[in-house]
């Protein structure tokens, strides 16, 4: 059953809505998939520190010993904290631009767990002259990186390139 929710909180709109309407001083922003519109680089909402974007993910795997899960979607798999899962049972995960470092070749000598292949689709300047938002396409899915205007240039990347996304940390929003 649709239902329209007003709310300025990101997690609560990350945990409940599947389709989302951005409004800025009463006229619509933008309006779309709930990933998709998030992981915008031209809203003015996703160039703070919070910006983030939503991965519905199926948990594949346990780890007891750990205390981890495996979660897959189209484009990966990342490890998250096991929060009693049950194999099979469906999840979503919000990853913070912040959280997500880029590199050129997958890094097996990293305490990050997470590395994904990802192909840049945009740049953005971000709110400081400092700083950049990359937004990265992982299969069907997206992810911002937020880095350093430096950090792009060192990389020699630009738009279309392929890189792989470390991602430090997903929360997971039930």
């Amino acid at each position: 059953m649709p239902v329209i929710y007003v709310s300025h909180s990101p997690t609560e709109v990350a945990r409940l809505a599947d389709h989302i309407v951005l409004l800025k001083e009463g006229q619509v922003e933008a309006s779309g998939a709930l990933n998709h519109t998030l992981s915008r680089l031209d809203l003015s909402s996703q160039l703070d520190e919070q910006a983030s974007v939503i991965i519905e993910a199926k948990i594949e795997q346990l780890q007891s010993e750990w205390h981890l899960a495996e979660a897959a979607f189209d484009g990966g798999k990342m490890w998250v904290r096991d929060m009693n899962f049950v194999i099979g049972s469906h999840v979503r995960l919000q990853v913070l631009a912040r959280d997500v470092s880029l590199t050129l070749s997958p890094d097996e000598d990293s305490s990050i767990a997470n590395t994904l292949r990802a192909r840049i689709e945009e740049v953005s300047q971000g709110v400081h002259p400092a700083i950049l938002l990359v937004r990265l396409k992982v299969g069907t899915n997206y992810l911002l990186c937020r880095l350093t205007s430096r950090s792009f240039h060192h990389l020699g990347v630009s738009v279309g390139d392929e890189v792989w996304a470390q991602i430090k940390s997903a929360a997971i929003i039930e």
